[in-house]
């Protein structure tokens, strides 16, 4: 009997020392707990309290969740706030969502002042940006999430990236969040690297990014370069889009790199063959072309016999006839044939003729001139001539003058 009563007064003793081990709780304290039970609306925690406590979804994060299954597990410790307890109800009330706030501030105010980048991972997407859970509810406008325009952001709930902070409001309890500031540093950051390894004269492949009247942008790993129209081609072109498109992967030559500046030069045309490369294998003197006539100077006309070659017909040679200027028989665009009377590819010289593949009017028949009628001497009413007309004084006045001797 005595053996029973020592075994009831161990019984007592042990429930008494388990009483005095239970966490003792009042509203507002700050605890810690495990995961006991995941559900979709809530979380329930063992604290070492007489009963276990609930965490509701409202309360687990800053942001709004559709479940609480897969944003914490089974046996995972969390800090959490005594949001409230009925001991009559055995319900307890926990909060992990003001734990985070409370955390959060003076981590987001550090990092903001600092300057630096936190990680995050998007929870929702919403009209006009991207929710995420800092702690507090942060949020990223539409036009902070990337460095190009995007129209549609339902693929990017659940994706983590990057962002720095550009506006914190404690009372207002307001974050704002900046991706592409993130996305605009390490491209500048790649694009002084890219730049400080070019050369002048280089020879990459590179991607058509943008076209424009006056270019093309060309992605050469990672920052576009800008290819003039005038160097897409030998040949004239009007608008870039009459020749690359968008997409399209193309060589390049390096003409230009200013760091200063951000600007890098390219050239298509330059990473090509040229046209007097490969004119020195297609002419020679005394061959007929048939080219354009592309410009016109008081002197002649230049015809582009080849893309990107052009000869010069001097305006003795336009035409057989006298012209006062190449205007009067040419006119730009026009398509003429021409002979080739000297060819110099290294000095990217041809000098062509016109008028040599036309065959030279007929010139008008030469009239002689018309001769005097031969004198007849023997006529006495035909002048004398020099000879006879000396003769004859001398032997008239002859007798007289000797006779004055």
């Amino acid at each position: 009997m005595s053996e029973e009563i020592k075994t009831q007064d161990s019984a007592a003793e042990m429930s008494q020392e388990a009483m005095d081990n239970l966490v003792s709780l009042k509203k507002g304290d700050t605890v810690k707990g495990t995961v006991v039970k995941v559900e979709d609306s809530q979380v329930t925690v063992s604290l070492g309290y007489k009963y276990d406590g609930i965490v509701p979804l409202r309360e687990l994060s800053a942001v709004h969740l559709d479940s609480a299954v897969g944003v914490v597990e089974v046996g995972q410790e969390l800090e959490l706030k005594v949001v409230s307890i009925d001991d009559d109800k055995e319900r307890l009330v926990l909060s992990k969502r003001q734990i985070d706030s409370e955390k959060a501030w003076d981590k987001l105010q550090s990092l903001y002042e600092k300057g630096e980048a936190l990680e995050v991972t998007v929870a929702d997407v919403v009209k006009g940006g991207l929710v995420v859970d800092v702690g507090v509810r942060g949020f990223i406008p539409a036009s902070m999430v990337e460095r190009h325009f995007v129209e549609d952001f339902s693929d990017y709930k659940g994706r983590s990236f990057l962002v720095k902070i550009k506006e914190i409001d404690r009372e207002n309890n307001k974050v704002i969040l900046s991706r592409k500031e993130v996305l605009d540093e390490e491209f500048e950051a790649n694009k002084q690297r890219i730049m400080e390894s070019l050369e002048v004269g280089q020879e990459i492949e590179g991607t058509v990014q943008r076209l424009t009247p006056f270019g093309a942008f060309v992605d050469i790993g990672g920052i576009d370069g800008l290819v003039h129209v005038s160097e897409i081609s030998w040949q004239h072109v009007a608008h870039p889009k009459d020749v690359v498109s968008e997409g399209q992967t193309v060589k390049v030559k390096v003409l230009k790199v200013d760091p200063a500046a951000g600007k890098i030069s390219l050239s298509m045309k330059a990473a090509q063959p040229g046209p007097w490369e490969t004119a020195a294998d297609k002419f020679k003197t005394g061959d007929i072309v048939t080219g354009t006539v592309r410009r016109i100077v008081s002197f002649g006309a230049f015809i582009e016999i080849a893309p990107g070659v052009e000869g010069l017909v001097h305006i003795s040679q336009i035409a057989h006839r006298h012209i006062a200027t190449p205007f009067e028989v040419l006119k730009e665009g026009q398509e003429v044939t021409a002979k080739i009377l000297d060819f110099n590819p290294s000095d990217k010289r041809v000098s062509l003729s016109i008028k040599e593949t036309e065959e030279a009017p007929e010139q008008p028949a030469r009239q002689e001139k018309s001769r005097a009628p031969k004198e007849d001497l023997s006529n006495p009413n035909v002048s004398l001539s020099n000879q006879s007309m000396s003769f004859t004084l001398g032997e008239k006045f002859g007798d007289k003058l000797s006779k004055l001797k």
